[in-house]
């Protein structure tokens, strides 16, 4: 790895330090000052820059050799070419080949060169010019974005070009299509996913002066797939399709939003969302179908979900400002009718999300398919429980015995997928309980035992970042993301502190019905107890959402 790069930003847009490219460029370069912390960087935005056209009159090669006869900022980029180890060319794609700005500055290297004619190996076209200057080792790198949904077979102009200043295979190129959707603040969490990219492919460019084929093709990824992609462009202009008029920027907005439908999340049940801008006056709506989205004024569909929101409140969430469900949860706006649409919003408006993960879709280095198998599962922490409760007054010994043995290889059976800590602390508690158990006269004392042990492991559990039940449910609801999502962790609190204090109430009767005989009479009342505590979670996580989205 070479430390101390000097490293040479060509900034060859024209709107200068607005430029959707120069973010990628950024991110590269903040790649490489993670492991390269000694680069030194310097800057050229030709915008500012007073760099004329190219008169072709060669005197730089014959009267003032190596000079040109134009005093002005060309000079700068010269020395900085011939300071640089890296030259970075930052710029967007226009009618197919780099801006004005930049071809100006590239036939302005001219006096860079001498004027005999030679073949040169690599070389691209029929005989060159050799350098004045030794520029061996000089590496450049190519970024630019471009307005088309991809960049694929839009860059022959460009390549053919840097082919013939730098030769064929002499430079790494990063081309980003959908280039102005960096600059929309609401698509902001997918752009930054890209620039991550992007930062990761100049940690490698620091550590190997290359960029891997693995990352080459990450980078080649779309940020959304086409028919997204060209839906929002559409929509960005903000002009009536049929009239050429300018349109409400709302309704502009609304029509960005709706093109993010994912249709592959149709369900078989077509959904109408109706968003009342509140503080406006204004309200669409937003159809949501197997084939697409469609938005039509405020009442033209019997709505199915209706979202109340103030504009600005809006906004911000789109932006990424403010999270959708904690604003919900503080009244920031309204949901009425049905609410699975607010639960699984990312899902019917992440087109981007599926796109990547269609592309992420395979298998782990070990044979297993990708993270839905790691997810853990409630079943096998209640399957110790339920073997102890019914295998030990049943089978006694034997019973305890084989709990212990089940105890064992559950964690065998769960090989492909993650344990949480309520999962290993059962297993340890089971066992333990089974020990217990085997001791003479002690069956009812560990029955007893497991009941409160199970019930405090729910209510405590509610003291901690992620309550029982959320540790296994959170995969329904986007992963560890659902814990920062306070409607989903009050109603996981709820139904802990509902579970624990059930369980508690169990050991409690248990305590005198089991000495007196009862062991029928309580398993029945212990079952009961447990199904209607379990129909209650259900509709529990329906109904307590939705009372707080009504701003009830």
């Amino acid at each position: 790895m070479e430390i101390g790069m000097n490293i040479l930003l060509i900034n060859g847009s024209p709107k200068g330090d607005r430029s959707n490219t120069l973010k990628l460029s950024k991110a590269f370069l903040e790649g490489i000052l993670e492991i390269d912390k000694d680069a030194e960087i310097r800057q050229m935005n030709l915008s500012e820059k007073k760099i004329a056209s190219c008169r072709g009159c060669f005197a730089c090669w014959n009267k003032t050799p190596g000079k040109c006869v134009m005093t002005d900022d060309m000079q700068e980029g010269i020395e900085g070419e011939l300071w640089a180890d890296l030259m970075i060319w930052s710029f967007p794609l226009y009618y197919f080949s780099v801006p004005g700005l930049l071809k100006n500055f590239i036939d302005r290297q001219l006096p860079m060169n001498l004027p005999f004619m030679e073949e040169q190996e690599g070389q691209t076209g029929s005989g060159g010019h050799p350098s004045r200057y030794d520029m061996s080792g000089k590496r450049h790198l190519l970024i630019s974005t471009c307005g088309f949904y991809t960049a694929k077979n839009n860059y022959d102009s460009v390549t053919k070009l840097f082919d013939h200043v730098c030769g064929a295979g002499q430079y790494e190129s990063i081309f980003c299509g959908q280039g102005e959707l960096f600059r929309v603040p609401e698509l902001k969490a997918r752009t930054d996913e890209y620039l991550e990219c992007v930062r990761q492919a100049g940690r490698e460019y620091a550590q190997k002066q290359a960029i891997s084929e693995g990352m080459k093709e990450k980078l080649r990824e779309l940020l959304y797939p086409r028919d997204v992609f060209e839906k929002m462009a559409d929509a960005s202009w903000g002009v009536e399709k049929k009239s050429g008029e300018k349109e409400d920027p709302v309704l502009t907005f609304t029509r960005q939003m709706a093109a993010l439908y994912n249709k592959d999340s149709f369900d078989q049940k077509e959904r109408v969302l109706e968003i009342r801008y509140t503080d406006l006056g204004k309200a669409w709506q937003i159809v949501l179908g197997k084939d697409g989205s469609t938005v039509l004024d405020a009442g033209s569909r019997e709505a199915t979900t209706v979202i109340e929101t103030p504009w600005d409140v809006w906004q911000s969430i789109a932006r990424g400002e403010i999270r959708g469900d904690a604003a919900l949860a503080k009244g920031m706006y309204r949901v009425t009718g049905d609410f699975s649409l607010m639960i699984h919003w990312d899902d019917f408006f992440g087109a981007a999300k599926a796109a990547a993960g269609k592309e992420k879709s395979g298998k782990n280095s070990d044979g297993r398919t990708a993270e839905k198998e790691k997810q853990p599962q409630m079943i096998f922490m209640l399957a110790a429980w339920i073997t102890f409760w019914v295998a030990v007054p049943v089978g006694g010994n034997v019973g305890a015995i084989v709990t212990m043995a089940i105890c064992a290889c559950l964690p065998l059976a769960a090989w492909n997928r993650k344990l949480t800590v309520y999962d290993r602390l059962s297993f340890g508690i089971v066992a333990l309980l089974s020990v217990l158990a085997l001791q003479k006269g002690c069956v009812n004392i560990a029955l007893l035992a497991g009941y409160l042990g199970f019930g405090l492991m729910w209510l405590l559990s509610c003291l901690t970042k992620e309550p029982l039940c959320a540790a296994y449910v959170k995969y329904n609801y986007h992963g560890d993301d659902a814990l920062e999502n306070p409607i989903f962790m009050k109603a996981n609190r709820i139904l802990a502190a509902g579970w624990g204090i059930l369980y508690i109430l169990i050991a409690i009767w248990s305590a005198f019905l089991l000495p007196a005989g009862h062991t029928t009479l309580m398993q029945i009342l212990n079952n009961m107890a447990t199904v209607l505590m379990g129909i209650f979670t259900g509709w529990f996580e329906k109904w307590y959402p939705q009372r707080v989205a009504a701003g009830k």
